[in-house]
């Protein structure tokens, strides 16, 4: 899937994690993070034809894919946005960028978006595909949209409750989930789903939890800090979400956005579900091309 691209596994500042990454191509540097339950596989459509004008960046976040998968602590602080954060901006310094663009999805898109308020001089331009600031969706939820996002109360309950529950049922687990429980799910290929399969283990399943669990708590003080004292996201930032997933269901991101970032220079709703690089890459991949 990424025949052109450089394979490496980079040592983090937190030495119990390496980070599993492609780049490839030649240009302005571009960081793309991929969500949950998802790997940096979810790219595979629009990284290639990226590099042709840009150097591009898909690595596993820590407990993904091929990167490694601490045990959590206590406080799941080694979980949080900030850390995942943390490690993308170790992997761009040892590939010699100090300065990029980044575009994230899902669990990806907030590793984007606190990297962006902790990093502002790093970060030049964000893009966010089909999420709502953290602090946002918490403050608002309804049990209707709580029904829909089920799993970010299932996986966040005490340690080792949700993961015994899927212990033995990774395949089940992740295959309902990508292609049948919820809205906006399907476009996979067998390919893809194979591969993000073959990455649903236990230590992945942990790993999940303790982003969940770290979403809920130490996530949420983080950006409750934040919004209290009124500090946003103040780099170029565009804002994506699909046309038939939940985020258009249950919320409205014209309202929600400009509550965290001062400076948004497009928002637009994409005719797909929650898996723009997957279902429409076509258009994630101009919707990029023209804003980095």
């Amino acid at each position: 899937m990424f025949e052109k691209f450089c394979h490496a596994k980079v040592q983090t500042t937190d030495p119990e994690v390496v980070s599993n990454l492609r780049y490839g191509g030649n240009g302005p540097p571009i960081l793309l993070l991929h969500g949950n339950p998802l790997t940096h596989v979810h790219w595979h459509l629009v990284a290639p034809r990226l590099a042709e004008k840009f150097t591009v960046v898909v690595p596993d976040l820590r407990g993904y894919g091929d990167s490694s998968k601490p045990r959590g602590k206590e406080d799941h602080s080694n979980y949080s946005f900030r850390r995942m954060a943390q490690d993308h901006i170790d992997v761009m310094a040892h590939l010699g960028f100090n300065r990029f663009c980044v575009a994230g999805h899902d669990r990806g898109g907030r590793v984007a978006h606190r990297m962006s308020l902790d990093h502002p001089k790093i970060v030049q331009k964000l893009a966010t595909f089909d999420i709502l600031p953290t602090h946002y969706v918490l403050s608002n939820t309804s049990w209707r949209s709580a029904l829909n996002s089920y799993h970010w109360f299932f996986m966040a309950q005490p340690y080792d409750i949700p993961e015994k529950l899927i212990e033995g049922r990774e395949d089940y687990y992740i295959l309902k989930k990508l292609t049948k429980m919820g809205i906006g799910k399907g476009g996979f290929s067998e390919d893809t789903l194979a591969e993000y399969a073959r990455c649903c283990t236990p230590e992945n399943i942990h790993a999940v939890c303790e982003d969940y669990r770290a979403g809920v708590s130490v996530d949420m003080e983080h950006d409750t800090l934040d919004h209290d004292a009124g500090r946003v996201v103040t780099c170029p930032t565009a804002v994506y979400w699909g046309a038939h997933s939940h985020t258009e269901k249950f919320f409205d991101p014209n309202i929600a956005w400009p509550q965290y970032c001062d400076n948004i220079v497009k928002m637009k709703k994409l005719d797909c579900g929650h898996y723009p690089a997957e279902q429409v890459p076509d258009d994630v991949f101009g919707e990029l091309v023209n804003f980095f």
